[in-house]
């Protein structure tokens, strides 16, 4: 069987989110209908949900930790990324990406 190599993902320009991590949930807009995955970093430890229609993040969502590198997740198209602060605010920057 030949090995087939994939080729990474790549950023969509122009798509890029920056969120205000605080105590009360806040959302992204949807993402495009060519995403298929969405790159995050954070200056705080943040708790991410990802979501389509009203999306609400909460205190026992997936943990993204600034000791941590940049994560990437799966995300269907029209999805929406909300996200609330672990214990103190910061930025959750958010980039679309593809294949």
């Amino acid at each position: 069987m030949a090995w087939t190599p994939l080729s990474p993902p790549r950023p969509i320009a122009g798509t890029g989110q920056n969120l205000t991590v605080g105590a009360s949930s806040v959302s992204s807009t949807a993402v495009g209908s060519e995403t298929q995955m969405v790159r995050l970093s954070a200056t705080t430890n943040c708790h991410v949900r990802t979501g389509n229609g009203t999306v609400t993040a909460v205190a026992t969502d997936m943990l993204i930790k600034t000791t941590d590198g940049p994560l990437i997740i799966g995300i269907g198209p029209g999805d929406k990324i909300a996200v609330i602060e672990d214990s103190a605010a910061g930025v959750l920057n958010i980039v679309e990406m593809t294949y």
